[in-house]
C-alpha cells in the first residue's frame, strides 16, 4: 500500500496536470470558435460559385475541358492528406492515417500538410512528393501553393486522380476522416462545402439569368482553376476547425478523469490516514494493558 506522502505526491501532481488541461481546454475553445467562423463565411461564397459553375458546366462538353474530363485509365492517384503540427487531439490523425492505409502503396502518391501526416508517412514508406506546414491561421495563398503542385500533376498526366483527405467537421464531437475527389472535378454538389453545396445543387441558376461574356468555354477555364484553389482551402479551414473541437474535447476529457482522479486519491488518502490513526490508537491501548 502507498504511502500517504506518495498519495500527497499523487494528488498535488494530478491537480497540477489538471489545471493544464483546463488551460488547454479554454485555448482550443477559442481557436475553435475563430476557426469555424473562419471556415462558415466562406459557405455564401462557395454556394454562388457552385451555382455559377453548374450553369456553365451544362453548356460545354466535360470530355473537352481537362480538368472536368474523366480518364478510361487511372493508373495514378495524389493523395493531400491534411493533419495537424501538434498531438493532443484525440483519435483525429490516428483515424486519418488509418485512412491512408487503404491507398495502393504502389500507386500513389502523397501531398502532406501538417507534421502529424508527415511523419506518418516517413514511417510507413509511402511516396511523399512534398510537404507543407500548417499555420494556426492559413491563408488562401499558401493554399494555393498546394491545390497550384497538385493541378500541375494532374495535368501534366503524371497522376490521374487527385483525392484530398481530411477530417470533415460535422460538429464540436464530431469530425469524420473523408476522401473527397478534388480533380477531376466530378458533382460541384460533392466538394465539401455541406448544405451550402446541396442547397447550390437544388436552387440551380437560369440559364437566361446569367449574361456570360465572352463566351461559357472562356469564363469556364478561368473560374474552374480558381474553384479548385479556393476548393482546397475551405477544406483546410474545416480540417483547422476540426483539430480545435477534437482538441477541445479531448482536454475536456482529460480534466474530467483528472479530477475524478483527485477523488479518488482524497478517499484512499483519507482511508489511509484513518488505518493509520486506528493503528496508533490500538498500540496505545495495548501498551497500556501491557503496563497493567
Amino acid at each position: 500500500m502507498a504511502s500517504l506522502r506518495d498519495i500527497r505526491r499523487r494528488i498535488k501532481s494530478v491537480k497540477n496536470t489538471s489545471q493544464i488541461t483546463k488551460a488547454m481546454q479554454m485555448v482550443a475553445a477559442s481557436k475553435m470558435r475563430k476557426a469555424q467562423q473562419a471556415a462558415l463565411a466562406g459557405r455564401p461564397y462557395a454556394q454562388i460559385l457552385n451555382r455559377v459553375l453548374t450553369t456553365l458546366r451544362d453548356r460545354v462538353d466535360h470530355a473537352l475541358h481537362p480538368l472536368l474530363a474523366h480518364r478510361e485509365n487511372e493508373s495514378r492517384e495524389l493523395v493531400i492528406l491534411l493533419t495537424t503540427d501538434k498531438g493532443l487531439c484525440g483519435a483525429l490523425n490516428t483515424n486519418l492515417c488509418r485512412e491512408a492505409m487503404n491507398f495502393d502503396k504502389e500507386r500513389t502518391d502523397f501531398i502532406s500538410i501538417g507534421r502529424k501526416g508527415t511523419q506518418f508517412l516517413a514511417r510507413s514508406g509511402r511516396n511523399m512528393l512534398a510537404e507543407f506546414p500548417l499555420r494556426d491561421q492559413p491563408t488562401f495563398l499558401e493554399s494555393r501553393a498546394v491545390s497550384k503542385l497538385a493541378m500541375e500533376k494532374f495535368l501534366s498526366g503524371a497522376v490521374d486522380r487527385v483525392t484530398v483527405l481530411f477530417p470533415l467537421f460535422v460538429n464540436t464531437l464530431s469530425q469524420v476522416p473523408t476522401a473527397m475527389t478534388l480533380l477531376p472535378i466530378t458533382s460541384l454538389a460533392e466538394m465539401g462545402f455541406g448544405e451550402a453545396a446541396d442547397e447550390a445543387a437544388a436552387a440551380k441558376v437560369d440559364d437566361s439569368a446569367l449574361l456570360i461574356e465572352p463566351d461559357s468555354r472562356t469564363v469556364l477555364d478561368a473560374i474552374l482553376p480558381y474553384y479548385v484553389h479556393f476548393e482546397l482551402y475551405q477544406m483546410l479551414l474545416g480540417a483547422r476547425a476540426s483539430e480545435h473541437s477534437a482538441r477541445m474535447v479531448a482536454m475536456k476529457s482529460a480534466t474530467d478523469n483528472a479530477k475524478q482522479l483527485v477523488k479518488d486519491l482524497t478517499l484512499e488518502y483519507n482511508k489511509a490516514r484513518q488505518a493509520s490513526i486506528t493503528n496508533e490508537i490500538l498500540e496505545i491501548a495495548t501498551a497500556q494493558l501491557a503496563l497493567g
